[in-house]
């Protein structure tokens, strides 16, 4: 992870940094710089990926004491507090961060593409733990490439779009995937709702009504067509329809 790290680093450092957070030019992607113990958690209304790039912070969290080296990441939703504290500064006497926001919808549209059971196997926390670890890795590799690809002669919004499906599929499949997912669907019995996602996607031929999926849930039609569409991003008959 250090072969990552230094130049991601060198990469961020070459920005004027100022006390705070500053704008990097590629949309969404803030730089966090504190050379103070206490320091701020960004304030927005979009979910984000906090990752350490420099330092050691401290969250004090509804679910205990959580810690974070360079290369780790906190994701919002997640018990994130307003405030944080530095452990330990670099070695320029300072605490660098960086955060990256998506959309719900850019969620939505990763997880309707991941392999058949895997989003049930992330939920249920069955993906191998050395897995997770190379997902950790590769999600890392996948946000420093957002910095090459809007620094070209033309910055390009494709370019950007399509790293961050990689940005939020390596964080899916990595250890902190299941909390992840249930943070931006926020409903309850998300593990049910993909479930007959997957079934939808291998029966997309053969005709079905909601009653009947509901039914195999276990679940009422209008409670069931309601979250279905929260986590999915349509109903069932529309992602039916939507299907190659």
């Amino acid at each position: 992870m250090q072969s990552i790290l230094s130049p991601f680093q060198q990469t961020v450092r070459k920005y004027a940094l100022a006390e705070g957070g500053n704008q990097t030019g590629i949309p969404l992607v803030t730089a966090w710089r504190f050379t103070r113990e206490t320091i701020q958690m960004p304030q927005t209304d979009h979910p984000y990926l906090y990752l350490v790039l420099d330092g050691v912070l401290r969250l004090h969290t509804p679910s205990g004491i959580l810690d974070y080296v360079a290369g780790q990441c906190s994701i919002s939703k997640i018990d994130t507090p307003l405030a944080g504290t530095v452990l330990l500064f670099s070695s320029q006497h300072d605490f660098l961060a960086l955060s990256v926001e998506f959309s719900t919808a850019e969620v939505i549209t990763a997880v309707l593409n991941l392999d058949d059971s895997l989003t049930e196997k992330i939920l249920a926390e069955q993906v191998e733990e050395q897995a997770m670890a190379a997902a950790d890795r590769a999600a890392l590799q996948a946000v420093y490439q957002l910095f090459p690809a809007m620094h070209q002669t033309i910055p390009s919004e494709f370019l950007r779009k399509n790293i961050m499906q990689q940005v939020i599929y390596f964080f899916l499949c990595g250890s902190s995937g299941r909390q992840f997912l249930q943070s931006i669907v926020q409903i309850g019995q998300a593990d049910t709702i993909y479930q007959a996602n997957r079934w939808i996607k291998e029966n997309f031929r053969s005709p079905f009504t909601v009653e009947e999926l509901a039914e195999k849930q276990n679940m009422n039609v209008s409670l069931f067509h309601q979250k279905f569409k929260s986590a999915v991003g349509m109903g069932p008959l529309l992602r039916q329809k939507v299907l190659p």
